[in-house]
């Protein structure tokens, strides 16, 4: 296992997302949440990894209850964080909070405190403030942001008073806002750059084309829209090459691509134990720089339909499925 050393802490360069557990919209079931996911996470400690994402917004809480009770005795061995909804995000609330998030996890204290968004409404400094009072009391060990800008990132930490670790933000091989400026800021502060989606929800493994998408949550974004998925084709076989160079996989390829930047961990999520061994491999994936290259250029070269533009086409694709449903269920009762 590779491991990231900044602002004082070590954390493994691959990380585990916890968004699934317990989580309804992923369709995953009560014996995911109940078995795979405490399987999951007792496996990645044994390959190294460390640290484990989480947030009070995953599933109302459960995401954490389910993360608590699988590190158990083990808790020594992994960086715990998690994120703070931010809806009246002031002193009192945000204690309060943050003690919730502490009970469901069932640790002695929140290795990582996160900002999970922005309040448009609120100044970020009287979260930060409450965020002092949380680190004075050992309640929290090191505080984070999450969707910050960097400019919104040093904001917070000069309202902090203290350094603010780290800013999870969206960043994979075809998701790369982050380059512009929250990673230079990360790599010259000594701070980390969390990627969150970092196979863009499944869209790298390379398992998808425009006549085999995915269902469920993911099947309402751009990033699945056919004609996108057939933009990736560049891409999808610049990994592919690389994965055949080195017996790997697409996936396993874009994990590599991304921690091959200083002060980039990464938190995929996994569906089964098998997965989760399989990101943790990619931390020991060593990518050329011939390599890198050629990936970086085919990311350049990816232009999806995205925003407003993306409205059309994702109405279309919606009430097809619909459509689709419904002669199912016509079809069904004629028989």
């Amino acid at each position: 296992m590779k491991y990231v050393e900044a602002g004082g802490v070590r954390l493994s360069a691959v990380g585990l997302g916890t968004w699934q557990f317990g989580s309804g919209e992923w369709g995953y079931g009560s014996t995911y949440a109940n078995e795979t996911a405490p399987a999951l996470v007792r496996r990645s400690l044994d390959l190294g990894v460390t640290l484990f994402d989480s947030a009070e917004a995953y599933a109302f809480g459960r995401s954490e209850q389910i993360l608590g009770r699988a590190l158990g005795d083990r808790r020594s061995e992994a960086f715990v964080a998690t994120k703070l909804f931010p809806l009246a995000p002031v002193d009192p609330v945000v204690r309060a909070r943050a003690r919730g998030s502490l009970r469901r996890l069932g640790i002695d204290a929140i290795d990582l405190y996160q900002v999970h968004w922005k309040n448009p409404l609120v100044p970020v400094g009287p979260t930060m403030s409450a965020f002092r009072g949380l680190l004075d009391e050992g309640v929290i060990r090191h505080a984070g942001v999450s969707n910050f800008s960097r400019a919104d990132w040093e904001t917070a930490e000069t309202a902090l008073g203290s350094p603010v670790l780290s800013n999870q933000v969206k960043f994979s091989l075809i998701d790369r806002g982050p380059e512009q400026d929250v990673l230079p800021w990360a790599q010259a502060h000594d701070r980390i750059v969390i990627a969150y989606s970092p196979l863009s929800q499944g869209l790298l493994s390379g398992r998808y084309d425009p006549d085999h998408l995915p269902t469920g949550l993911r099947a309402g974004t751009s990033w699945f829209l056919p004609d996108n998925v057939r933009r990736l084709s560049p891409v999808i076989d610049a990994l592919r090459q690389v994965a055949a160079a080195h017996d790997a996989t697409c996936a396993q390829v874009a994990l590599a691509w991304l921690i091959r930047r200083p002060n980039v961990v990464v938190i995929p999520g996994a569906s089964s134990v098998s997965q989760a061994e399989a990101n943790a491999a990619a931390a020991d994936l060593e990518l050329t720089d011939e390599e890198d290259a050629a990936l970086t250029a085919a990311s350049d070269g990816y232009h999806p339909v995205r925003g407003r533009a993306a409205i059309p086409a994702l109405a279309r694709t919606r009430a097809d499925r619909i459509v689709g449903r419904v002669r199912r269920a016509v079809d069904g009762m004629g028989r």
